[in-house]
């Protein structure tokens, strides 16, 4: 197993670096580096530059207007756009709904919602949980009762992530309870515009509104807006999981955390007249990270080369286990070497207007949140306990 970069993807690479560079806008790219919170009309901005340069949906076959990359050209297609310091693009059209559409839509859905994904022109949530139906999501039981040419759903959705800024929601809704948990639930699109629907914030403990609780009262759905067959849902959701999980192992923007906070190491003062970098402890706790994080990506380059090569394996099922504890990792030391610089912060400094004379280092405004915000990386799309059981099973066999 040869996992070396070729020289056609090292010309890739260089090509992608050098075409994101030229078509970043230097304020997106100093709102990222400087740590303030990002707005949807960042992430949108972005994605349509990348739309017009043919590359607003490259994991997409370019029969429905991707780019028809491989698994290896994505993986550096996100690591450059990290590294260069692009706003993460929202991963609901792209990376979820659109590949279901594309696997399992009709043709009538494909025309009417994959151009305007594609193009960010329309924004997406994902309605999965719901109170007492998180990791154990077959319990779900928001219903959509069919009536004629629609389906009337009641119920609830929570930790529903910018429900409150989406035009339509990719939901998991129960037709039918008379069988097993894991049938009887169906998969509609449902308009977030349509009356009977209303949110409230969820605001985290990083002060952030990103997560809302949704509620469906009597709200009319047509059949139309139905993917694949009644009652089979559970096999879209399963194919639409795996695209999350793999996602959160976030070993680009881990990538580029490390970078940053070597960089921080090498100028921050210790405190006793030396550098951050010169305290052995953190300079050990620093290397064994980035040992895990290669690691990783190697276990990456695993899973990509078996993708290519057609082998089986089951390297994908450790891929967000570890990349979440990873990403905590970096975010505690990131709040360590900022130090007391970190303990002052203020939910409105994290504002791109926000005018206020700085409390420390640029940099530093940012940890503490990140820290917070992390440690719900081991909760979402699927909770640490869980990947657990699907490591034992698929990969130790047990």
């Amino acid at each position: 197993m040869d996992l070396s970069s070729s020289a056609a993807e090292r010309e890739f690479r260089a090509h992608i670096r050098e075409t994101v560079t030229r078509h970043l806008p230097a304020d997106l790219k100093a709102k990222v580096e400087s740590g303030v919170r990002l707005k949807k009309a960042d992430g949108v901005r972005w994605h349509k530059i990348l739309a017009g340069l043919g590359w607003g949906a490259p994991n997409w076959p370019k029969e429905h207007g991707g780019c028809g990359w491989s698994g290896g050209e994505l993986y550096i297609f996100e690591e450059e756009q990290a590294l260069a310091g692009c706003p993460p693009l929202s991963p609901f059209a792209i990376k979820m709904v659109g590949p279901v559409l594309i696997a399992f839509g009709t043709s009538e859905q494909q025309e009417r919602f994959l151009p305007r994904a594609r193009n960010a022109e329309d924004y997406w949530c994902q309605g999965y949980s719901e109170p007492g139906s998180g990791s154990d999501l077959a319990s779900l039981q928001t219903k959509a009762v069919r009536s004629g040419e629609d389906y009337i759903v009641n119920g609830m959705k929570i930790w529903t992530s910018y429900a409150h800024e989406a035009d339509w929601m990719f939901a998991l809704v129960r037709t039918d309870g008379s069988g097993k948990q894991q049938e009887g639930i169906t998969v509609l699109l449902i308009d977030m515009r349509t009356k009977g629907i209303s949110h409230r914030p969820i605001i985290t403990i990083d002060g952030a509104h990103i997560l809302n609780e949704v509620r469906f009262d009597d709200v009319r759905v047509p059949v139309a807006n139905r993917i694949g067959e009644e009652g089979k849902g559970w096999t879209y959701a399963k194919f639409l999981l795996g695209n999350e999980r793999a996602l959160i192992a976030q070993i680009a923007a881990s990538t580029r955390l490390l970078a940053k906070l070597k960089s921080i190491a090498k100028t921050e003062a210790n405190g006793f007249g030396g550098r951050l970098i010169d305290e052995a402890d953190f300079r050990a706790k620093l290397a064994a990270l980035e040992v895990e994080l290669e690691a990783l990506r190697i276990t990456n380059e695993r899973v990509l080369y078996e993708a290519k090569t057609g082998t089986v394996g089951n390297g994908g099922a450790i891929l967000k286990s570890k990349g979440t504890f990873i990403s905590q990792a970096l975010s505690e030391i990131m709040a360590e070497a900022v130090a007391f610089y970190g303990a002052p912060w203020l939910p409105a400094a994290l504002d791109a207007s926000w005018n206020e004379p700085a409390i420390g280092p640029d940099y530093a405004k940012g940890a503490v949140p990140l820290y917070m915000r992390q440690r719900a990386n081991t909760i979402e799309g699927g909770t640490e306990e869980i990947q657990k059981n699907v490591i034992a099973k698929q990969v130790l066999g047990l």
